[in-house]
């Protein structure tokens, strides 16, 4: 069925719009792949210790790539994703064969992979929940150098502190086993909430306002009540996986990351986005929303912890009830009293 999305040809094209990053020598490649796996493992003892958070041993692996490995990557991640909407689809009456079928999903596959070359050139790390049998760690080196430099940043530091990020994501979905299960649950049920013969009309509705700056993301097109309800579920879960992966990394960074501080500030300018496209494909992509989440997750962990204590807030972890609403992201309290 994925015949209806070309995906080698959007890895393809997403490689070629997301280039092969800055120029770095082959020794200082390799060095930065080193001091990223490096800091990757540093970071497992570094997360649990102020978590309390244990990974099971020899889980969900920390794979270094480049940009076109990151692109194959979401790809396949995509692929898996929206399988079951593409069966949906075409199950419709109508659905396009031969010729029309082949062009249909090279365009398909060149939106795809327009969309993973933008992103594929300011992803720094991702945990992929979705890859069997446990995930995996990515870490793009050529965009970690890329923004240690754009920064003026202590190179060990900055990697370090990604690391620092991206590991806690890999802890989260390793020490609490069911979140994979359940975040994938909940897309499924997002998908299988779509109804094909809408999709083009409201992509191309949501572009065009967009480009205007008078709508939202593409991630608002979920607009029916049971769409709504589970987008916030989903957006209640990721500002606290987001927010609680800030906390630690501002939690942990000043003991082992001595330019912490200069980095943070730094980063967070460069989060706002540069330029009239880049602003444009956040709103559009909901990267804006993505920085709320960031800010909005933080503010919970960090009132919950400064008000019951790390131990009680690990609650939060211990079953999909427990999971704060999107409206309790913002009402901590509401949170706290429900669960505790």
């Amino acid at each position: 069925m994925t015949g209806m999305v070309d995906w080698n040809f959007a890895v393809t094209l997403g490689a070629k719009v997301a280039g092969d990053g800055p120029e770095v020598s082959p020794e200082d490649a390799a060095a930065a792949v080193a001091e990223l796996r490096a800091g990757a493992d540093r970071s497992t003892a570094l997360v649990r210790d102020f978590t309390g958070l244990v990974a099971q041993d020899n889980n969900a692996p920390v794979l270094v790539v480049d940009r076109r490995g990151w692109v194959q990557a979401n790809a396949d991640g995509f692929a898996k994703i929206i399988e079951p909407l593409i069966e949906k689809l075409a199950a419709k009456k109508g659905v396009p064969t031969g010729l029309s079928l082949a062009i249909g999903s090279r365009v398909t596959g060149a939106e795809v992979g327009l969309l993973l070359g933008f992103l594929g050139t300011k992803v720094l790390g991702q945990f992929d929940p979705f890859h069997d049998p446990s995930g995996r760690l990515l870490l793009v080196a050529p965009n970690i150098v890329h923004v240690e430099r754009e920064l003026s940043a202590d190179p060990t530091d900055f990697r370090l502190w990604v690391c620092l990020h991206e590991e806690t994501h890999r802890v989260q979905f390793t020490a609490v086993p069911w979140m994979r299960d359940h975040l994938f649950a909940e897309m499924m049920s997002l998908t299988d909430s779509i109804e094909p013969s809408h999709l083009a009309e409201d992509a191309l509705r949501r572009v065009s306002e967009a480009i205007r700056g008078s709508g939202g993301s593409l991630v608002d097109m979920m607009s029916t009540p049971e769409q709504r309800e589970i987008m916030d579920r989903i957006t209640g879960v990721m500002s606290l996986l987001e927010g609680h992966a800030d906390v630690v990394m501002d939690g942990v960074g000043p003991s082992v990351i001595p330019s912490v501080e200069s980095i943070r500030a730094s980063f967070n300018e460069r989060r706002k986005g540069i330029g009239t496209l880049d602003r444009v494909l956040r709103r559009l992509l909901g990267l804006d929303a993505k920085m709320a989440q960031y800010r909005d997750g933080a503010a919970f962990v960090n009132h919950v912890v400064g008000k019951v204590g790390m131990e009680q807030f690990n609650a939060v972890w211990a079953g999909p009830e427990n999971l704060p609403s999107k409206a309790e992201i913002g009402d901590p309290d509401a949170w706290i009293t429900r669960v505790l």
